[in-house]
Parts: C-alpha cells; structure tokens; sequence
C-alpha cells in the first residue's frame, strides 16, 4: 500500500467553502487560508447530545490508530448519512521530527491537507509559543527594570517554550552576559503543548475568558512567599492580541470529504489531552453527531475529558469508543516489538486484562456507554480477533472490526452502526471525584479507581506544594495528573492491568489561568527529547518541486 503522503498527495479534496457549506456555515464565517484550510469564526449555539468520544487502550510502540480510527468512525457515519463533524487537536512539531509522528490519520482514513496540518498549519502552534514566551519577556524585563513586584527571581515559575524535542533545553541560565543582560537565574523550556497557554486557549470560552484566564496564571513568587500573577506582571492585553486568530477554530476536512474541526494541542500524559473547548461545542452547534478524541489511553485522555473537560464545557459523551489492536494487546502479554506480526493466543490472553481494566474504567467508574473498535491489521488472526472479541463480549461492551485504514470510510461501517445503537441507548456521566474534596482525596480517588493503586505517596516538595496549594485557596481545582502513558501506573514497565501499587506524586503545580493542578508523577517530562534517529533524519524535499519526502 502508498504512503500516507502518497495517498494525501492523490485525494481530490474539495474546496474549503464546499465544507463549510455541509455544515451551514455562511461565507462570512470562514476565514480562507487557501483553498482548503479556513477559521470558522462562528460562535457555538444550541448543541447536539450526539457526543461520541474515541479513546484507547494504553499506547505501545506499534501505534493503535486512535486518530486514524476517529476519521474512519466520522466517514463511516456519513456514509450512512449522518450529518458528522470531526473535532481532533493539531499536531506538535515535536513529535512530527521525532519519532511519535502527526495527528492527521493515516491510510486512507487521514485530515487533509495533510502536508500544511502536520507543519505550520494556520499558525496557531507559533501564536502559543509567542505568547508563552511574551510572558516570559515581560517577567525577565520586570526584575531587571526595578522589580515592582518583588519578585524572587529564584521562584519564577513560569517556563519559556518552543514546539519541539529539545532536551537540551530543560533547564538552562538566561540573562547572562554582565548587567546588561538582565538578572541571571535559572530557567527551562517546556514543549508548547504543555504551556498552559496551550491548556487556557483549549479551556477558554471566548476572548473574554481568555484574557481572564491569562490574568491568572501564577508567573512567580515574591520574596514573601506569595503568588504573583500575569494580571499583576501587565500585559494581559497583548498576550491575547497574539492569540486573536488562533482562539478561531479551523476547518479542514478527510480524504472523504467529511468536514473536521481541528484546534489546539495538549498532550494527555503532561497536560489534558483534548482539543479546545470552542471547537467541540462549535461542531456540536453545526452538526448532528460529532466524533472527537483525548490523547494517549483512556486512564489519561478520556479521565481528563471526562473529569476536566466535560465539567468545565457542561458537555458529555453519549457513547465512548475504546480502539484496541491485536499487536498492542499481545505487547501488553510480554512479547517484543519483532514478535508483533505472529499468532500468540498466550501473549494475547496476558494482555487483554489491560483492555478489560479500560472496559471496567468507563462502564463501571464513569457510567459511559462503550463501543470497542478492534483496528484491524493485517496479521491479525482469525482466533485473536475472536480471542478479543470474546474478552468483550464477556464485559458486557460492544465491539466491532474497523478497518479504515485500508477502506476507509466502507471499513468502519460496522462500527458506525455499533457507535449508532450505543447512542440510542440511556447516557450518564459520572466524575472521579467531587471538586470539593481535598487535594489528597482527589488524586486518591484517580489514583484507585482509575489506576488501580492501592496508595498513593507524597516528596517532601509535593507535600510543600500541598501545603502551598490551600493556603492560596486553590484546593478545589480539578487535578490534571502527568504520569507515563504506557501503563495504567506511574511506572512505564508495568504493562497489562497492575493494581495495588503505589503512585508516588514528585511535585503539584498550580495553573491559575487553566484552572487545574498539575499533578507530577514518575519521571514525566515536560520537554520531551528526540530518539537516536528521529523522523527528521529521513526527510527530504525537492529542490526544484518542493515535494517533501519521508513525513510519514
């Protein structure tokens, strides 16, 4: 089979007014950025209750398709004639020149322009990345010009950024170079998607909400020990002017012509993993069902939409689809990434307590409505597909084969039909915790009920930050946890369904403008770094045709 690009390259997409119009949008509603990319500039009015929201087991090195799958679902709806928006999140550079790869899809089941969607798209990615590092500039600026408020230069808190791998950026020293220079302290880069610019634009209502959440953030700390803000700093006014076009949602559409919103980008292990707030209520306003996803694995994607998200938007799935692949599973057994393609009914028998922990999660944790989606591969075997579907059927959950990837739209139709059913079926929606408990009892609570950790410990920092966190009266923030997304635990080589472990929490952090608290766990990091042979070592692009080569 073509590459993904190859198979891009050959679609004969439709202009991007055509879009718009499948879902009544006027032209004075889309901002053209050529033909086939544009921002929708309406505000969200009355929504649909036809959520569906696609997550997945816990992720491994050979991929589970869990975007791919997502287009795959909203084609195969509209094959069957539903009126179906897709609202997805942009990719990183990071993980584009690395090694995760894009967000856009792949086979046949992809967003497109899928090119422009993986690099610089429409530029919202450089406005957060500005912004952020605007913030950092006014902080620097401020000590040096006199330092009104006080700050101690020892406890800014706030981190520049960039979208990119860079390791080396961790921690470093500014300002140095004599007086001149500025102040100089220590500092660090965090990659854009876990700037909580990034989590404020996907969180925020609107341009008002914006600003407010910008005024929030916690930058630093004065000599004193109290919390100094952006909206203390200044500038909260030109912070949002260069977020102004990024806060639109973009439209784009899939290889098929199904109109899809994509617009911001969090990571689900160091942030919330879900695409803005705006745009899944915008296309739950122009469209009659709507198929959107949360990064990573349902103990970290979908708890966060589910706990943070959904809270916040006062929206809820009606049916959540869980994608499961054979290999993954098998992987979760014990076998090696090599071993992937042969038949192991053992291996696969070992791992299905991973899918069955997800299963549990959502049915029993949550109250959601599931369909699991068994992205089928070619090596796949018959008994492990009847392996796989027996563990389902045996928890009670719906499943079905889909195999966008190589048919597209007519390869998930049977799992269109199985997502319709659970959509007619009663939906209820449960959260983790209640806001009102305690930090501890909030974190204890996902921690057992999700994870399935018998206790949870604390470092002296977090206990610091603990203490830290109630006196500024910010206790009663939901808790957006960081922690490997390769196991339900804090430990990436607890494959399959650990329990009774113990999570040990590094550090919490306060993000005043997202209006969550950043639980640390394990040795998560916030700027990831590049793998001996990233992707951007096998790219190319023509001189004379510009036509780039090796982006998947």
């Amino acid at each position: 089979m073509k590459s993904d690009i190859e198979i891009a390259r050959e679609a004969k997409l439709l202009h991007i007014r055509k879009i718009g119009e499948k879902l009544c949008l006027k032209e004075g509603e889309l901002e053209l950025y050529g033909n086939y990319k544009a921002k929708i500039t309406k505000s969200p009015s009355v929504l649909t209750d036809k959520l569906v929201l696609v997550t997945a087991i816990n992720p491994t090195a050979f991929g589970e398709g869990k975007t791919t799958t997502s287009i795959g679902l909203a084609d195969g709806l509209s094959k069957l004639g539903k009126k179906v928006c897709l609202a997805l999140r942009e990719p990183s550079l990071g993980p584009v020149f690395g090694i995760k790869g894009g967000a856009t899809g792949g086979g046949m089941a992809q967003i497109a322009p899928m090119e422009d969607i993986n690099l610089h798209f429409t530029g919202d990615m450089h406005a957060i990345t500005t912004a952020n590092n605007l913030i950092s500039a006014l902080i620097d600026n401020h000590i040096m010009q006199g330092n009104e408020l006080n700050i101690d230069p020892d406890k800014v808190v706030w981190k520049r950024c960039m979208d990119m791998n860079d390791r080396a950026l961790r921690y470093v020293q500014v300002a140095l170079g004599g007086e001149k220079n500025g102040v100089p302290r220590n500092d660090g880069f965090n990659i854009t998607a876990a700037s909580e610019i990034m989590a404020i634009l996907c969180l925020a209502a609107d341009l008002k909400d914006l600003k407010k959440r910008i005024g929030d953030i916690i930058i630093a700390y004065d000599k004193n020990g109290s919390a100094v803000t952006c909206r203390q700093l200044g500038g909260v006014d030109a912070v949002a002017i260069t977020l102004k076009d990024a806060l639109k949602p973009n439209l784009v559409q899939t290889l098929e012509g199904t109109p899809a919103i994509v617009h911001g980008g969090p990571f689900a292990n160091i942030a919330h993993g879900c695409n803005s707030v705006i745009a899944t209520r915008l296309a739950m306003s122009v469209a009659d069902y709507v198929v959107t996803e949360a990064g990573f694995g349902a103990d970290l994607g979908a708890e966060k939409f589910l706990d943070i998200k959904c809270r916040l938007a006062g929206i809820k799935p009606k049916a959540v689809v869980l994608v499961a692949t054979v290999r993954a599973l098998k992987y979760n057994g014990g076998i090696s990434k090599e071993d992937g393609a042969k038949e192991n009914l053992e291996a696969l028998e070992k791992g299905l307590p991973n899918l069955v922990g997800h299963i549990r999660n959502l049915k029993d944790v949550f109250k959601v409505n599931v369909a699991v989606a068994i992205n089928k591969f070619v090596t796949d075997t018959d008994k492990e597909i009847d392996m796989l579907k027996k563990a389902c059927e045996n928890e009670g959950a719906a499943c079905a084969l889909c195999e966008c990837w190589s048919k597209g739209g007519d390869g998930s139709i049977d799992l269109a039909k199985t997502v319709l059913a659970e959509l007619d079926k009663p939906s209820t929606l449960e959260y983790t915790y209640d806001l009102n408990m305690s930090v501890e009892e909030k974190i204890f609570a996902v921690a057992n009920k999700v994870y399935g950790a018998a206790k949870v410990e604390y470092s002296e920092q977090a206990k610091q930050s603990l203490a830290a966190i109630v006196k500024a009266g910010k206790d009663k923030l939901p808790i957006c946890i960081a922690k490997t997304q390769y196991s339900f635990s804090d430990d990436a080589q607890k494959l399959g369904r650990p329990t009774g472990f113990t999570l040990t929490v590094r550090d919490i952090e306060i993000r005043g403008g997202a209006g969550f608290l950043v639980v640390v766990c394990g040795n998560i990091m916030l700027m990831p770094g590049l793998s001996k042979r990233p992707s951007a070592l096998g790219m190319t692009i023509d001189d004379d045709t510009q036509e780039i080569r090796g982006l998947f």
